[in-house]
């Protein structure tokens, strides 16, 4: 058997990539990625809500077909369906939404996780993750709902530590983990009911939307893909 064979059935089929299509779909599909952002955050800008609520759910699943043409491993596929999942949970204004649309962010985030691997990362940018997260959910803490301080700070130790992997796969997801960081807490000081930006909105989608198209494209990188550079020792 060649070794190509042998490392195909070696890798779990949730790590495998799923079938490469063609360049032009995949040009048109990012653009369609770019053109629904853009109407997104416009909509916010504007203060338009009909048109975020209908471009909000469009990212997604166009960044996700985008992904397939670039033959995506499944588990970045799973990271932005999840991802999805959390976008449209949040579109509803209660609290049981609101912790859907976290544990479902939270299994996207389990799924970068995985994907990133062991790859290589800085100490010292541990160190400020680490203090970032005890400092963020020690300001917020006594801001935040009762019933959420559990929640919101188990989600904060998780979103980090995904943050921090990122950074394994080279700059582009390491910013796009950041980014996913700086999102959420944004969100984060929202709910603690902390002065606000001028459209916060803009600025959670604006991050948001940023981090997750710097996180899948970072995780396409071929020197990155799964069992090579990621988990090697």
């Amino acid at each position: 058997m060649s070794d190509t064979g042998s490392r195909a059935l070696r890798t779990p089929s949730w790590a495998r990539a799923v079938p490469e299509g063609d360049g032009a779909a995949g040009r048109a599909l990012l653009a369609a990625f770019a053109l629904a952002t853009a109407l997104d955050l416009g909509s916010l800008l504007a203060g338009w809500h009909l048109g975020h609520v209908l471009a909000k759910p469009l990212l997604m699943p166009l960044l996700v077909a985008y992904v397939i043409t670039r033959k995506a491993p499944r588990l970045l596929i799973a990271a932005l369906l999840f991802g999805w999942g959390g976008d449209l949970a949040l579109l509803f204004d209660a609290d049981p939404a609101f912790l859907i649309g976290m544990g479902s962010f939270a299994a996207g985030h389990v799924c970068y996780l995985v994907l990133f691997g062991r790859g290589r990362t800085h100490p010292a940018l541990g160190a400020a993750y680490a203090l970032a997260l005890t400092g963020t959910v020690a300001l917020l803490w006594a801001d935040l709902p009762a019933d959420l301080r559990i929640p919101v700070a188990g989600y904060s130790l998780l979103l980090t530590a995904m943050a921090y992997r990122s950074s394994g796969l080279g700059l582009r997801a390491g910013l796009g983990g950041a980014l996913f960081l700086l999102s959420d807490t944004l969100i984060a000081t929202g709910v603690a009911d902390w002065p606000q930006l001028p459209r916060p909105d803009f600025w959670i989608m604006a991050t948001y939307a940023a981090a997750q198209y710097l996180l899948a494209t970072g995780a396409l990188t071929p020197t990155q893909a799964y069992g090579r550079t990621v988990i090697q020792d």
